[in-house]
């Protein structure tokens, strides 16, 4: 199973040029079981990165295109009236597929981005009174651009929760950029790219049933807690952070934070969950669920300025 996904790594890090970090969270999310929020400027490849994802693992793929005049019913379908029988009949929409990638979520009203909640933490659809399940493999890969603000609406806090990680993307350097230039010509020649086997659904669950089985220490596991517990409780730790958070993180931070360092431990190929391995994703379960408040956001604190005074502040074991 380890070399399914190191096939598949290998695979990606082929077709996003500079962006092992992204690749490697990517894994962490499809492992533990969860869904990924891609930020960055236009043109860094979110939407690719998410297609070579797609492109590696058994499973239907469908592309939904956020825009303004989108409706809810796009997303989750709705019934259809039988004229010959005077009937209705429930016609799916594209989230019943098990790979979704939601481009530019930002672009749709807030009626349309409350159409995924439910989809998102229960893994079902409920439309006339009716409840459908989705399948057993299921995963949301949204993407949204930060530098433009017209025509777009802020993912309101509940739906940003359901994300199990939020991954920030910069743009490369120079050497970087220049392999960039050379995989677009190759592209351009049509000339034969990487190829991948997709990954079976058994394979992936198998390996997500591993990660759930790796041995996680008690004193690990307090300091997973603590590091939340931090958010909510800054006062004990630091003066500057109380005043800069207004909210701490829900439960069900503490679950994504310990499936995401489970996964990460896994694809390290270690049997244990160590401190490194909290550490290394601490930052993207956290990052789009603090409430920062209007000090800090006055005085240009970020919310990734925050989570680093957490990892300094919570002593690890």
């Amino acid at each position: 199973m380890k070399q399914a996904f190191d096939a598949l790594a290998r695979y990606m890090s082929t077709q996003i040029i500079g962006q092992p970090e992204l690749v490697e969270n990517m894994l962490v999310a499809l492992l533990a079981e969860g869904h990924i929020l891609v930020e960055g400027p236009p043109g860094l490849a979110k939407t690719r990165a998410v297609k070579a994802l797609s492109d590696g693992i058994e499973g239907d793929f469908q592309r939904i295109q956020f825009t303004p005049d989108l409706l809810p019913a796009d997303l989750t379908g709705s019934d259809i009236y039988r004229p010959e029988d005077g009937s209705f009949q429930f016609q799916p929409g594209p989230l019943f597929h098990p790979l979704i990638l939601a481009d530019e979520i930002n672009r749709a009203p807030a009626k349309v981005q409350s159409a995924l909640l439910e989809a998102m933490a229960e893994q079902q659809i409920t439309v006339g009174g009716k409840t459908y399940p989705l399948p057993d493999l299921f995963m949301v890969m949204a993407t949204q651009n930060p530098i433009e603000q017209e025509g777009t609406y802020p993912l309101p806090e509940a739906q940003l929760d359901r994300f199990l990680m939020h991954l920030s993307l910069d743009y490369p350097d120079a050497d970087v950029e220049q392999q960039i230039l050379r995989l677009n010509r190759r592209e351009a020649q049509a000339q034969q790219g990487e190829t991948v086997t997709p990954m079976s659904t058994q394979v992936l669950f198998a390996a997500r049933q591993e990660t759930l089985a790796l041995h996680m220490a008690e004193s690990v596991e307090r300091y997973l807690v603590e590091l939340i517990i931090a958010t909510r409780q800054p006062a004990r730790y630091s003066k500057e952070l109380a005043q800069w958070l207004s909210y701490g993180v829900s439960p069900r931070a503490s679950i994504a934070l310990e499936r995401c360092a489970r996964a990460h431990a896994w694809l390290q190929g270690n049997d244990f969950v160590a401190p490194d391995n909290v550490q290394a994703v601490f930052p993207n379960v956290m990052r789009h669920r603090l409430l920062l408040s209007y000090q800090a956001e006055a005085s240009g604190v970020s919310a990734d300025a925050i989570v680093q005074q957490l990892l300094q502040l919570v002593p690890a074991p």
